[in-house]
């Protein structure tokens, strides 16, 4: 029988702590649901202790999420295990992961700790943590830089307090996959209470190893993968779950082993994920980038046309994207609308369902044709940006290249107060934001970033802007769409404000 290998998802912990992609609790109970379908077996929601939004979010997603285990990061200390379980008291199926780090130059330097005493720390925290619930996950933190003999004495010592999972990290991406390969081996055959627990493995990217050093763990015998979607995470980032996922579905017959990921859910959840950042995912990038199915040279394209397993070693279609790109226009009924969005993988309640569908007609008022692309676009967009304060009620823009541009907007507040300002600027957008900054009640807030990109083909293209909005210490991202890049650019710099205001 083939064993199902369990895939950890820490996009919502460790891939929320990489520069530039913190999430709100409501965008990470949206993500947390799409990874709910995606049917990863494990998703790590936060770190209970760090702040009362992470609390807050993980007890939220516990509400939220029936079908999946839910973890909370905590150091070995009784403070974070506590915070880590009262976050889990919602979750049908909670897990605390306390970790401590095991390597000399950590524990010598960071820790301040002998190893002696980090033996006694792992007995005594995972014994703590076990009183509050049957699933613990222990953590040795900087694992690949571990002592080989040492480290199977702290895993020894963590199973036999209960640890139920046991996790070799590959904490700042140093290893390569063979020695991950002779390591899980060395701990599966030298642990002697190894068949009590779970072996996981979490690589880091440092040296572009992560997926490689992953997987060498699973054909050495690691029962669980744990990583981000679209690699995300501090520095270089994680294992990108969605390649480590469909290289163990493409390649069975080599790691003779399976997964429980609804792998068409894949694209979907990827998309929705960066849409929240304000990400796109590279051109080359494995399994969900633009030309990841692309074939632009001539000998690949006669290869794919006479037999697709010429080049293509997976179907597009295994990920979620659609062959089939089905045009809808102003003509297409609520029905074929619906009907699409089903094949798309969406389902919505009627008053939903309304919503797009109302988004959808006015598209088509600006649009002869609207593709897969666009709907997309339309839902994702609709989960991520869910209003706030203000709402844009109109704008005006007068620009020339002889000339100062200069833009009215109009804005109404969430007392349907609407408020207008006019104000100049180095060209329309610059104008456009400051009229803006007259009309928030925001303060000390700078714009650190400006992008903008086409979803889908044609001069009535749809234009996305994302914008990184400073304020503080924090940089909340803000994305709007329209087939009018200043509407566009208006909306996205409204949205980022409307994050601000969230947090006072």
């Amino acid at each position: 029988m083939v064993k199902q290998v369990k895939i950890f998802d820490t996009t919502l912990r460790d891939g929320e702590q990489s520069p530039g992609c913190s999430m709100n609790i409501e965008e990470k109970v949206e993500v947390a649901k799409q990874l709910e379908r995606l049917q990863v077996d494990v998703m790590e929601a936060g770190f209970a202790i760090a702040s009362p939004g992470d609390f807050k979010s993980i007890e939220e997603i516990s509400k939220a999420v029936k079908n999946c285990t839910i973890a909370s990061l905590a150091r070995a200390l009784e403070k974070d295990i506590d915070a880590a379980y009262n976050s889990l008291k919602h979750a049908e199926s909670p897990r605390i992961h306390t970790f401590l780090a095991t390597s000399p130059v950590h524990m010598k330097y960071k820790l301040r700790m002998t190893p002696e005493e980090v033996l006694e720390r792992t007995a005594a925290m995972v014994a703590y943590a076990k009183k509050y619930l049957s699933n613990i996950e222990f953590s040795a933190e900087d694992a690949t830089r571990s002592e080989r003999e040492f480290l199977a004495r702290v895993v020894e010592t963590a199973i036999n307090a209960g640890a139920t999972v046991v996790n070799i990290p590959d904490t700042v991406g140093y290893t390569t996959p063979q020695e991950m390969y002779d390591l899980i081996n060395y701990l599966r055959n030298t642990v002697p209470n190894i068949d009590k627990a779970d072996i996981s493995v979490h690589c880091h990217d440092d040296l572009g190893m992560a997926v490689a050093n992953s997987l060498a763990a699973v054909k050495a015998g690691a029962t669980q993968v744990e990583g981000t979607i679209n690699g995300l995470g501090e520095r270089a980032g994680n294992a990108a779950l969605e390649e480590v996922v469909m290289a163990i579905n493409t390649r069975k017959e080599f790691y003779n082993v399976t997964t429980g990921v609804e792998t068409t859910e894949i694209y979907k959840t990827s998309r929705l994920i960066y849409n929240i950042i304000g990400a796109t995912a590279p051109m080359n990038k494995a399994i969900v980038g633009a030309n990841a199915f692309a074939h632009e040279s001539g000998i690949h394209q006669h290869g794919v046309l006479a037999e697709k397993t010429t080049y293509e070693i997976m179907t597009p279609e295994s990920v979620g994207l659609k062959t089939n790109n089905m045009v809808l226009g102003k003509h297409s009924g609520r029905h074929a609308f619906e009907d699409r969005l089903k094949d798309l993988g969406y389902e919505f309640e009627r008053e939903e369902l309304n919503k797009y569908f109302e988004r959808f007609k006015k598209l088509c008022d600006k649009k002869k044709t609207v593709t897969d692309h666009d709907l997309l676009a339309i839902v994702t967009d609709s989960l991520v940006n869910k209003g706030g304060v203000y709402v844009l009620e109109r704008f005006e823009v007068n620009s020339g290249n002889k000339k100062s541009a200069s833009c009215i907007v109009a804005l109404k507040d969430d007392e349907d107060n609407v408020v207008e300002e006019v104000a100049m600027g180095d060209g329309p957008i610059d104008a456009a934001y400051n009229a803006i900054d007259k009309i928030v009640k925001v303060s000390g807030h700078k714009l650190e970033n400006y992008s903008i990109h086409s979803v889908g083909d044609g001069r009535d293209a749809l234009g996305e802007v994302v914008v990184r909005v400073k304020y503080g210490d924090k940089v909340f991202v803000g994305r709007g769409l329209s087939t009018d890049i200043l509407e566009s650019s208006l909306l996205a710099y409204i949205n980022g404000i409307n994050k601000i205001m969230e947090v006072g």
